[in-house]
């Protein structure tokens, strides 16, 4: 990666749902989303190689968890019903089978959801690493794997006493486990490598994949995130997984399904340097598939605005880059942030960051058409 084009961590995680309000109840309640950076229903014009050819409508926000990680996306399709897979996802297809969520207490934490009647994985496991994980299923059958990282690791934000921070990366499926880890690495920076292991997991067997060999790959990053949004983004991972003799096929989690269906629909990155980022993915290979900057410059959406691009990783996971240039905290108060005026590798003040409280909310606001 070229030393201009600074990656600040993951925005978002893509989160296609059948309600964007009563998702993010659920995510507000059980992993601390209570920011709502936009609220916007609207056409999805530029995402067509996805899409079916025509733009589809939509309604998408963004939240966050003040506590440090990245956000979510929630993404529902409003011109038609949208579909879940037609068949059982297990480890190994291809896509993104899950998405990590940091958080401070594993065992305690799985203990409360069990308590409170959600669907948690029957035991906390402990990775190659000595870290505590368990799995949970929100009601749209979306599987999160929550991560308790160590102090280093973790990144924690500012101290809203939640058991949870925000989105702390991503479980793949992968048809070559090695191009995967060549992908994150030259393209995302993920150039350490946590864990490595060929064999049979007791987490994957559970989840549907019993005595089946994988290739198991966990990776981050050696340096600290740069940035508008570094700290507060913080560090994050991405696991590999190839399953190496599954009695069948991988498939593809989108196989004959539109983006922003039901599912994990991509990762998100925080930019600084779309045109040089441009040219380094058509070097390696990677062209963007999707770019919003072949239509228009500053492309809004509610109260911020930017540029974004897509390209896929070697199976076929979709990878979001978005270049934030405008924002608006609150509009009473005239706080509004000029991204582009700013040194694009300091992060901003952690008074600004601490401003993001005034987007909490407890409701969405109602449709206008």
């Amino acid at each position: 990666m070229k030393n201009d084009i600074i990656i600040s961590g993951i925005q978002q995680m893509g989160v296609g749902v059948s309600s964007v309000e009563e998702a993010w109840k659920w995510y507000r309640e059980y992993f601390g989303f209570e920011v709502i950076v936009f609220d916007e229903w609207a056409d999805a014009e530029f995402m067509l190689p996805y899409t079916g050819g025509t733009p589809k409508s939509r309604h998408a926000c963004l939240a966050l968890n003040l506590q440090g990680g990245g956000g979510f996306e929630i993404w529902q399709h409003t011109s038609f019903e949208p579909r879940r897979p037609a068949f059982d996802v297990v480890p190994g297809d291809l896509g993104i089978y899950s998405c990590k969520i940091k958080c401070k207490d594993a065992v305690s934490y799985h203990k409360t959801l069990k308590d409170k009647g959600q669907r948690v994985s029957d035991e906390v496991y402990t990775d190659a690493t000595g870290r505590k994980y368990f799995y949970v299923r929100d009601p749209w059958d979306n599987l999160f794997q929550m991560v308790q990282p160590t102090e280093q690791q973790a990144g924690w934000m500012f101290n809203e006493n939640l058991p949870t921070g925000g989105v702390y990366g991503a479980v793949v499926g992968s048809h070559d486990a090695d191009a995967a880890k060549n992908f994150y690495d030259k393209m995302l920076g993920y150039d350490v490598v946590l864990s490595d292991q060929t064999g049979t997991f007791d987490d994957l067997a559970h989840l549907g994949a019993p005595n089946v060999q994988f290739r198991r790959i966990v990776l981050a990053h050696s340096q600290p995130k740069k940035g508008p949004f570094g700290r507060l983004l913080g560090p994050s991972e991405i696991e590999i997984i190839q399953a190496l003799d599954r009695p069948t096929p991988a498939r593809r989690i989108f196989e004959d399904r539109m983006w922003g269906e039901l599912g994990f629909i991509q990762i998100c990155y925080d930019i600084r340097n779309m045109d040089g980022l441009r040219e380094f993915c058509k070097e390696q290979g990677w062209n963007f598939t999707v770019d919003s900057m072949a239509y228009k410059n500053d492309f809004n959406m509610g109260e911020a605005g930017g540029d974004f691009a897509y390209n896929e990783d070697p199976s076929g996971s979709l990878i979001e880059y978005v270049q934030t240039n405008k924002l608006t905290i609150m509009k009473k108060l005239g706080i509004a942030l000029n991204l582009k005026k700013r040194n694009p590798e300091k992060s901003l003040p952690t008074w600004i960051l601490w401003c993001l409280r005034f987007l909490k909310r407890k409701e969405l606001p109602p449709h206008v058409n």
